[in-house]
Formats: structure tokens, sequence, C-alpha cells
């Protein structure tokens, strides 16, 4: 699928928030020592407050969690571990996950509406040209925790669903080495490391990741790399860190495939080739400062460099001429206009009375730079408890975009044998692009948590946003466009201690996202375009403005029955976007625009329960998501049987957003048979779902699936592991997302079902050998 990168956005201004959830051992005689309320982060360099005074679900996953699944992004353990994450891959390639928290994404396909903002260490690398996630560029063995952390308008821009923090390693944090090999089914070859020590106040800590993957499907072979290292030095009041991340990936990604392909054969493709180069690296410096007792001063920097190669071929336009007219020679669109290349020559009719394909390339180069700082006073009010957070930060990026198609016939395995002539139809929207698109972010905001009683804890704040995002054309004038945006989000919320053990919360809040360039040189239904590949207007979108409010319960308890602990949750959600950004299909086969599309609303109810003790981990988390449009809109959706002679659909308030689906389960067992023996396995369960182009939900859904998982590991030595994954074990084939596609785009395949969906993986097996040092 095609995607676009492009460097770095905005950083984090509040970005981790974490609900500690750490089992205690039980004494003698089965009761079970509830610890205190834990103090837990809430900026990138560790700035605390309790868990029991967060106006908001918080969920969280340890490196201890992440290790387990030993998957290969961070999306594998948020999917098995958390209620509310829905993970699929709509590029069919598991190392392109898309993340679903509550109905809204970060996923790393251009084109998907965008909903959560994604933060390493206090940046957001969210990218600025489309907001896409790059999962597969981020070092998951040197991810110490995750949270997924909603309602909190301090996290900046497109965190409207919530944000996903990820904080890294450090010497500090993980002292020791540790060197992993793993081998498995289709291909799969894996081999990492990390090494961290202090010494002194200085700490170091490096790791790096290798992963070669053939797939399972024809042409999903991926390669990737990655590396991170962090040089810490910390003090009795100041602690400094310089970080280091890299990454570098090949994909195959193919995307959904013709459903009467996969009757045939389960690992067909449509139209190639499809695959992406990704490179990138960050530098990040963050530092704090205790400047008194009550007062912290914090803040970061960072440059980061991103670079995107991305070929995708495609069915296209072009056609042999009407004999009569012009033979000999190429048309674009119909049989009578002429086609011209990129040196405005006309094209000779080389086919031989095959279907016309292109190669669309692109070619993404960014560079961003960005800053924040912020104060924390913890300085009592009339002797009542309070803490006081303000802040600001600046976020600048510039993108340059390539983008060309290179005209070819689709050959029998669906391939695209390019010729060598480059399409140029500005007419047909389907010309070379040269497109340079800066963003510069502004945010300011404070957040105050005042303690009312020792129960009572009320959080009150705002982030103002300002958003310039200014886009050049170098081949012309279409593109030229300045926009700017801003917005006061502002959050009321309170906790409040029913028992010891037991917390009630609640709050509203208002979070923004600004249109990406990609939407902003892609939004008029006169002249759609290939997303990420042809942007050939500046027309302006509207921001999108979520209103969410949000409230719960959660507690622990023990059984005197059972040497361990409970932790448990249950809570409900309601967000109302305003002016949600969509993107639609075109009549023209591949193209799409970007539309505001009024207002939309995800909401729900979330429950969690966990058991820890010594031999047993359990847990079952159910999760279940309206998610419908709210306004009546006439949508484009030209490959849906029930389309108009337009090739519309209507849609109503109350008709539910695709792709999502509504309920998901997740449950899950580990038990450690001896001091060296451990097993376990867990279930993902979700129910089904509407296509994609389907927003009138007149078709059936995307059956619902439940895939099984089990793991074991066996300690040979203190320092030595063998462990085995063996991934949907019942071998089910099931499908994880759908879209509406056009019947007549390659002819020679006589298709009558516009159905395509991308399948979840069959059963695989892995095994391993970690060794500690």
């Amino acid at each position: 699928m095609r995607r676009l990168l492009a460097g770095v956005v905005l950083t984090t201004l509040f970005p981790c928030i974490s609900y500690a959830q750490n089992a205690t051992n039980a004494p003698s005689g089965g009761a079970v020592a509830l610890p205190e309320i834990e103090v837990v982060a809430t900026a990138p360099t560790g700035a605390g407050v309790a868990s029991d005074k967060v106006p908001a679900a918080v969920r969280s996953v340890s490196a201890g969690d992440i290790a387990e699944t030993n998957g290969s992004t961070i999306a594998k353990a948020l999917d098995q571990r958390l209620s509310s994450v829905t993970v699929n891959s709509v590029t069919g390639n598991e190392y392109q996950p898309d993340v679903n928290y509550r109905g809204f994404d970060a996923s790393p396909v251009s084109g998907t509406p965008q909903g959560l903002a994604v933060y390493q260490n206090g940046v957001r690398i969210n990218e600025a040209f489309g907001d896409i996630v790059n999962w597969d560029l981020i070092p998951t063995n040197a991810i110490d925790q995750t949270q997924i952390v909603s309602n909190n308008p301090a996290f900046g821009l497109n965190a409207l669903g919530g944000a996903v923090v990820l904080t890294m390693k450090n010497g500090f944090t993980y002292q020791g080495g540790e060197a992993n090999v793993q081998i498995g089914s289709y291909g799969r070859r894996l081999a990492s490391f990390q090494f961290g020590k202090q010494v002194g106040n200085f700490s170091l800590y490096v790791a790096g990741e290798g992963i070669n993957d053939a797939g399972w499907r024809d042409y999903s072979r991926s390669q990737l790399r990655r590396f991170y290292s962090d040089l810490g030095y910390k003090a009795e009041a100041a602690e400094v860190h310089l970080s280091i991340s890299q990454g570098s990936s090949h994909l195959g990604n193919l995307g959904p495939t013709p459903a009467e392909l996969l009757a045939i054969r389960k690992a067909s493709v449509f139209t190639g080739p499809q695959n992406t180069h990704d490179d990138a690296w960050m530098a990040n410096l963050n530092g704090k400062v205790d400047v008194t007792d009550t007062l912290k001063v914090e803040g970061n920097a960072y440059v980061r460099s991103f670079r995107m190669q991305h070929n995708d071929g495609n069915p296209s336009q072009a056609q042999s001429c009407d004999p009569t007219t012009n033979p000999g020679l190429l048309c674009f669109g119909d049989p009578q206009t002429l086609l011209t290349d990129s040196s405005g020559n006309l094209v000779p009719d080389t086919l031989n009375g095959g279907v016309a394909g292109e190669i669309d390339r692109t070619h993404t180069s960014s560079f961003g730079e960005g800053a924040s700082l912020q104060g924390t006073s913890t300085h009592d009010i009339g002797g009542f408890n309070n803490r006081l957070m303000v802040g600001a930060s600046v976020d600048h990026a510039v993108t340059s975009f390539l983008a060309s198609s290179e005209l070819g016939v689709i050959q029998p395995d669906l391939t695209v044998a390019g010729f060598g002539t480059i399409i140029d139809e500005p007419a047909g929207d389907d010309a070379p692009a040269s497109l340079r698109a800066t963003n510069t972010y502004y945010g300011l905001y404070a957040l105050d948590a005042f303690d009312v009683t020792d129960r009572l804890t009320v959080t009150a704040g705002a982030r103002y946003n300002v958003a310039n995002i200014s886009l050049v054309d170098r081949l012309g004038t279409a593109l030229n466009g300045n926009n700017d945006y801003s917005h006061l989000n502002p959050l009321i919320g309170a906790t409040y201690k029913l028992t010891p053990d037991i917390t009630l919360y609640g709050g509203y809040s208002e979070a923004n996202r600004a249109p990406t360039p990609l939407e902003l040189g892609c939004a008029d239904p006169n002249h759609p375009c290939i997303i990420d590949n042809f942007l050939v207007s500046d027309p302006h979108l509207r921001q999108v403005v979520s209103q969410t409010f949000e409230g719960g319960l959660r507690g622990k308890f023990a059984m005197p029955q059972l040497p361990g602990r409970f932790d448990w949750s249950a809570g409900f959600f309601r967000a109302t976007n305003n002016h949600d950004i969509l993107s639609v299909p075109s009549e023209i086969t591949g193209f799409g625009f970007f539309q505001n599309v009024g207002r939309t609303r995800r909401q729900g109810v979330e429950l969690a329960l966990k058991y820890t003790d010594d031999k047993w981990s359990a847990y079952a988390r159910y999760s279940f998501l309206d998610a419908t449009f709210r306004s009546h809109i006439t949508l484009a959706s030209p490959n849906n049987p029930f389309a108009d002679a337009n090739g519309d659909i209507f849609v109503r308030p109350g008709d539910r957003i695709p792709t999502l689906p509504r309920n998901k389960l997740n449950i899950g067992v580990d038990y450690r048979l001896t001091d060296k023996l451990t097993v376990g396995g867990d279930v993902v369960a979700a129910s089904g779902q509407f296509l994609s182009g389907d927003q009138a939900n007149l078709l059936g859904k995307v059956p619902g699936y439940a895939v099984a998982n089990l793991h074991a590991s066996y300690q040979v030595t203190p320092n030595a592991q063998v462990y085995a994954l063996a991934g949907n074990i019942f071998d089910t084939r099931y499908k994880t997302f759908g879209i509406l596609a056009s019947t007549i785009a390659v002819p020679f395949l006589n298709l009558t079902n516009p159905r395509s969906f991308t399948l979840g993986p069959p059963l695989s097996v892995q095994l391993g050998v970690k060794a500690t040092f």
C-alpha cells in the first residue's frame, strides 16, 4: 500500500502517564499486602503523579509483556494485552500494522484518517506529510514501557483518541546484556541484542534488531534493521540523556486481494510491484533539573531525517486509441484523448493488445527539528497538595515529495512491466508531481491537579495549538497554498477514592487535528488523485475538533483463598468529531480525494480484569465500540453495487463507520510449571466490520474472527533460555480488512465481486534462544 513519511512533527508536552499494576507476593496465611499507590511518569523526563489522580483511562504494556510476544512490532503486544485496541494490516504485511484504539487510527497507510498521536521519548513520530506512523522503524527490544493515554489535550495535535507513548530503555533502567536468535515459518530470521551499563554517574544503553522474512504471501519479502542507543548522566538534582534511533526497512506490501482470487489461492496478490524502502534516524537530547524541592524544569530538543521510496504497480487509464482516428497511438481516459509523455511527445501503442498498467513511484525526503520546555511546581496551596505544569513547544519539518508514473503492461502474474515512458496527463490527473511542504507547529499549555481532600483530586487545564502548513508546487501553481489553524483545547476532570483500593474518575476534554499536507494537496473531488502519487490542487479543509467525555472505576482486591492480587477497571467513553476528514474513492479506478464529512461519534465501554501471583498470570479484557456517522452525507462510492447513477451513496446518522469491529475480547494466561518452565496462551477475538466503501452499511460485513496463540519458555541455565511461539494454532483463515474495488480494472480476470480482503497470517511457529550476561 502507498505510504508517505515526512519527518518529525510535534514534540510531546505531557506524554507519559502509566497506571502501574505490579503484584505483591502474599505473606503467610494467604493475604495479599497491597502496595501503596505508585507515582508514575507524566512527562518524558519522569515527572510523577499518582496513578489514582489521573482522570482518564490509562493502559500500559511493560518490557516483559513485549518480550513475551517476541513480536516484530510493538503493535502485537498492544493487540494481545490491551482492551479497545484492534490491530490489522491493510497492506497485508505484519510489519506495517494499523493500530486502532477506540475507533481512532495510528496507521502506516496514506489516506487513513489518523487519530492517535505517537511519541518516542517525548518526540511525536507521526509523520508530517500524512500523520502516518511507521511501526516498522521502532526498535521493539529497546522499549521499556508503552502507555495508551486518553482524554488529555496536552498531547498536542492529532491526539483525538489519545496518545501512544513509548518510553525507551537507558543504562540506568536496564543493566546487563541479552542476545536473541529466532527462526520460524515462512523464512523468518531474527537476531537482536541489547546491553546496558552504569558507571558512576554515567550510563550507556545500546540495542539492535535485524529481521529477514520471506512472508507467507506472494512478493511479500521483508527486511528490517533497527538500532537504538542512549548515553546518560545523572547527578543529585539533574539528569540528561542523548539518544540516537535509526531504522531501515525493505517491505513488500501488496494490499487487499479480490475475493475471487483468494478463493483460488490464499497467498494471491493483486497488481504489483508494491514495495517500500524506508530509512530514518533521529537524535534526541532531553534533560531535567530540580531547581528547588518543589520546582522542576525539563525539556528536550531533537532532529530527525527520513527518506522513503515507494513503487506501486496499478491499472492505468491508458488505452489504445480509436484506430479510425489515431491508429498506432495510445490515448488516456477514452479512445480519443491522446496520451503524452513527460517530454510532450505522443506515445505509440506498444500494448500489443494487453492491458495497460503503470508503476507509480514516489520519493519522500524529510527533515524535522523541534524543542519543548516544561516547568512543574509541586508547591502546596493553602496546605493542599497541588501540582502545576506549564510548557511550550515548537516543531518544524520540511518535506520534498516527488512522484511519477511509468507506463507499462499488466502481465499474466498481475505484475506491471514498465516501458520506460513517463505519463504526463495533467487533465487526467496523472502527471509528475514535485512538492515542497513545510509544517510549523506551536503549542502552549498549562495543567493543574489540586487535591481538594485526601480523596478528591480535581484536574484542569488547556492547550493552545497553532499550525501553519505551506505547500509550494515546483512544477506549476496548482498545489501552492498556505494554511493556518489554531484551537484552544480545554480539560476538566476529577478522581475520587471511594475506598483505599477503588477510584472513581471522569473528565471532559477537547483535541484538534489540522489537515496534513497530503490531505490539503488532494481535496478536490473534480481532480482526484492516486493517494500519495498525484497531488493536483490545494482546496481548503477544516480542522477536526474532538470532544470527549470519559468516566469509570478502577481498583484492586485480593481473595483469602488465592495468593495473588486482582486488578480491574470498568469505564465508558464518548468522543464526537466535528468536521471529520475522510478519504473518498473516485469513479476513476485507484483515485480518490479527502473531504470533511460533518460529525462522527465513537462511544463504548471497556472492562478489564487481571490476576497475578507467583505462578499464575491471567487477564480478560472486553471492549464495545459504537462508531457511527452523525450527519447526512453524500459520498462517492463508485464500486458499491448499491451506488446511484452518479456513483454516490447516501449516509444517514447512525450508519456505522466501516473497518471497525464492534466487539473485541482478549483472554490470556501464563503458568510457571516449574522454576524453569513457563507455558501460556492467549485468544484475540473480534466481531464483524463493514467494508471500506460501504459507509451506508448496504452490504454484508467482513466476518468476525478468533485467533489462538501459544508460547513456552525453558530456562536451561540462569543465563540461557529456549522458547517457542505458535501463532494462529488452529490455522484459522480470517479476514482483517475489506474494501470495495473495481471489477473491470484488469479485464482479463473477469471479476464480478467488488470485495477485496486482507487475510490474517496462517499457522506459524518460531523457535528461539536467548542468552543473558
